[in-house]
C-alpha cells in the first residue's frame, strides 16, 4: 500500500509538472525595454518621461529616467513598438519599427528645434512656405533623424532602426466650398507620397470637381536629396477651367514646370536657384496663349542662431495659407487686361537677417518691388454676353472675377516675431509697411453708378501697413488642429502689402480647424476652413447696368469636407 501511495505521489507530481510546462509554454516570455536619454551633447537627462507606444502610437506603459538617464520598461510581450522621450525645453523624440524580443536596448537624445533643423534638407523658399500636415516626412540621404508632424500630435524628432520598409501614404478628401475662384461646389482630391528611398521623395495629387467634365487641377512632385550638398526638386502643375471666360474665349487651360536647386557649403552658406516656366491658353474663335520664364534665386550666411539672406523672385507666390499639396499653391495668379490673359508677376529683391532659438523667431527684411498685373478680385453676376464681363477673367460658378491693375513700384520693411506657447502652440506676430492697391469712392452704404472700366481706372498705389496675429496648434485630449489668424491693412486696399511675403498670414479673420477621428485602419478628419468671416475690406460700386461689383482683397468663403488617410 506504501508503494502504491508512492507512485500515485510521484505521477501527481509528475502531472502538475507536466500542466505548469504546458501552461508556462501557452504564454510567451516577456521582454524589457531599457535605454538611457541623453541631450546632444550626450549629457545624461535626469527625470525625462519614456513612452512605450504601440504602432498605432497608443501609448502602453510611461515611466521616467534615474539619476544617470537611464530607464526601464519590463513586462513586455515580444513584438514591435515604438518608444518616446520627453523632456522640457527639447523637442520629443520618437524611435519607430522596435522590436522587442527579451531585453531590448533603446538609447534616445533629445535635441532642440534649432538643433533638430540643422539634420533637415533645405526647404523649398518659393511657392508656399507652410506645409501641409500631412506630408509630414522629410528624409536625408543617410537616414539621419527626421522632423515629423504626428496625425493627432506635437512635432517629433524621429528615427527608425535598420530594415524600415520605404513609405507609401495616401490621403482623399472630399469637401464643398463657396466663395473662392475657380474652387466653388463640390471638389475631389486625392494625393499619394510616396519615399521610394532614403533620398527620394515622390508626391502626386489630383484635384476635380464631380459635377464637371473637364475641370481638374493635377500636381506632379519630385525631390532627390544630395546629402549635405543639398536637393533638387521640381513640380509640374496642369489646371484645366472650361468654365472661365474672358473676351470671346471660353475655358482656361494652365501649366507650370517649377525647377530648383538647393546648394549647402558647409553648416555656413546655402544658395538656391530655380525657375518657374508658366504657361496659360484661352480657347475660342481666336486663341490666346502666354507663355513666360520666371527666374529666383536665394543666398544666405548662418551663424549660430542667425542668418543673413539675400533673396530675388519674379512670380509671386501661391495663396496665403495655401497647401504644397494644393496644385493652385504652385500655380500663377491670372487675370485678364480688355478680355486679353495677364501673368502676375514683377522683379521682387529684399535683405534680411533672422534668429531662430528652439523656442522663438525674429525675423527682418526691407525689400523693393515692381509688380505687373496686379490681380483685382471682385465679385458681381455679370451675364455671359455682357460687355463689362468680357473685359475681365470671369468664373461664373462662383460669380468671381479677375481684373488686372495698373503696374507700380513699392519699397518697404517686412518684420515677425515667433514664439512657442505651452502645450505645443505657437504665435506670430508681423507687421509690412509698403504700397498696395488702393480702390477709392463710395462706401458700402452709399454705391455709386459708373462702368466697370472707370472702377478700375481709378484704382492707384498708395502707402500702406499691414498687421497680424496667427495662433496655431493642437487641443489636449481631443486632438483638434487649430490655426487662427487675423491681418488688418487699410480697408480700401484690395492688394497685398508686401505682396512677395512667403509666410503672410490671409488677410481679415481666418479659421482652419482639422478633428482626426480614429478607425482600426487610417484615420478620418472633419475639415472646416473659413475665411474673411467678418466680410472685411470691401468695396462697392453700382455700375450703369444696374450691376453691383464688390471688390475686396479676400472675399468670405467656407470650405468644409472629410478627409481618409491610408
Amino acid at each position: 500500500m506504501t508503494t502504491r501511495r508512492l507512485h500515485l505521489v510521484v505521477f501527481a507530481v509528475l502531472i502538475a509538472m507536466g500542466c505548469s510546462t504546458c501552461g508556462a509554454a501557452s504564454v510567451p516570455a516577456s521582454g524589457a525595454v531599457t535605454g538611457q536619454v541623453s541631450d546632444s551633447a550626450g549629457i545624461p537627462q535626469i527625470g525625462a518621461q519614456v513612452q512605450l507606444l504601440r504602432p498605432d502610437l497608443s501609448v502602453i506603459a510611461s515611466v521616467y529616467t534615474d539619476a544617470s538617464g537611464w530607464y526601464r520598461v519590463a513586462s513586455i510581450l515580444p513584438g514591435r513598438y515604438a518608444v518616446k522621450a520627453m523632456g522640457a525645453w527639447f523637442l520629443p523624440s520618437l524611435r519607430e519599427n522596435v522590436r522587442v524580443r527579451s531585453n531590448t536596448v533603446v538609447n534616445l537624445t533629445l535635441n532642440t528645434l534649432y538643433e533638430a533643423m540643422q539634420w533637415l534638407p533645405a526647404e523649398p523658399r518659393s511657392g508656399s512656405a507652410q506645409k501641409d500636415d500631412w506630408a509630414w516626412t522629410l528624409r536625408s540621404a543617410a537616414n539621419r533623424p527626421l522632423l515629423r508632424w504626428l496625425e493627432d500630435g506635437p512635432l517629433v524628432v524621429v528615427s527608425e532602426d535598420g530594415g524600415a520598409h520605404p513609405r507609401l501614404k495616401a490621403r482623399l478628401v472630399a469637401t464643398g466650398q463657396e466663395g473662392a475662384f475657380g474652387e466653388d461646389g463640390e471638389r475631389i482630391t486625392a494625393a499619394v507620397e510616396e519615399t521610394p528611398s532614403y533620398s527620394r521623395e515622390l508626391l502626386a495629387s489630383v484635384d476635380f470637381a464631380p459635377d464637371t467634365v473637364a475641370g481638374v487641377e493635377s500636381m506632379l512632385g519630385f525631390r532627390q536629396d544630395m546629402g549635405f550638398a543639398g536637393s533638387v526638386q521640381s513640380v509640374v502643375t496642369v489646371a484645366l477651367h472650361p468654365e472661365m471666360e474672358a473676351g470671346s474665349g471660353e475655358g482656361l487651360d494652365e501649366a507650370a514646370l517649377r525647377s530648383w536647386e538647393t546648394i549647402h557649403l558647409g553648416d555656413e552658406f546655402e544658395a538656391e536657384a530655380g525657375s518657374d516656366e508658366v504657361l496659360a491658353r484661352l480657347s475660342g474663335p481666336s486663341p490666346e496663349t502666354i507663355a513666360k520664364l520666371q527666374p529666383f534665386a536665394f543666398v544666405g550666411w548662418r551663424g549660430s542662431n542667425s542668418t543673413i539672406r539675400y533673396h530675388m523672385a519674379t512670380l509671386l507666390p501661391g495663396a496665403p495659407d495655401s497647401e504644397e499639396t494644393e496644385a493652385r499653391s504652385w500655380l500663377p495668379a491670372l487675370s485678364a487686361r480688355n478680355g486679353a490673359l495677364a501673368i502676375e508677376h514683377g522683379m521682387h529683391q529684399d535683405i534680411g537677417w533672422e534668429r531662430r532659438t528652439d523656442r522663438t523667431g525674429i525675423a527682418v527684411l526691407v525689400f523693393e518691388d515692381r509688380i505687373d498685373n496686379p490681380v483685382l478680385e471682385a465679385t458681381s453676376r455679370f451675364a455671359a454676353s455682357d460687355s463689362e464681363a468680357a473685359t475681365v477673367l470671369l468664373d461664373p460658378a462662383s460669380g468671381l472675377l479677375h481684373a488686372a491693375g495698373p503696374r507700380f513700384n513699392t519699397a518697404g520693411i517686412e518684420a515677425s516675431f515667433e514664439r512657442c506657447l505651452p502645450g505645443g502652440n505657437q504665435a506670430r506676430l508681423s507687421y509690412a509697411n509698403g504700397d498696395a492697391l488702393a480702390v477709392p469712392g463710395p462706401s458700402s452704404a452709399s454705391p455709386q453708378s459708373l462702368s466697370l472700366a472707370q472702377a478700375l481706372a481709378g484704382v492707384h498705389p498708395r502707402r500702406a501697413q499691414a498687421y497680424s496675429l496667427s495662433l496655431s496648434g493642437t487641443l489636449d485630449g481631443s486632438g483638434t488642429r487649430w490655426r487662427a489668424s487675423y491681418r488688418w491693412q487699410p480697408e480700401d486696399s484690395v492688394t497685398q502689402v508686401a505682396p512677395f511675403a512667403e509666410e503672410a498670414a490671409a488677410p481679415w479673420l481666418n479659421m482652419h480647424l482639422r478633428q482626426p477621428i480614429h478607425l482600426r485602419r487610417g484615420s478620418f478628419e472633419a475639415i472646416l476652413d473659413l475665411r474673411n468671416l467678418l466680410a472685411e475690406g470691401y468695396r462697392p460700386y453700382l455700375l450703369s447696368d444696374g450691376s453691383l461689383v464688390i471688390f475686396a482683397q479676400q472675399q468670405r468663403s467656407l470650405r468644409a469636407g472629410l478627409a481618409f488617410n491610408f
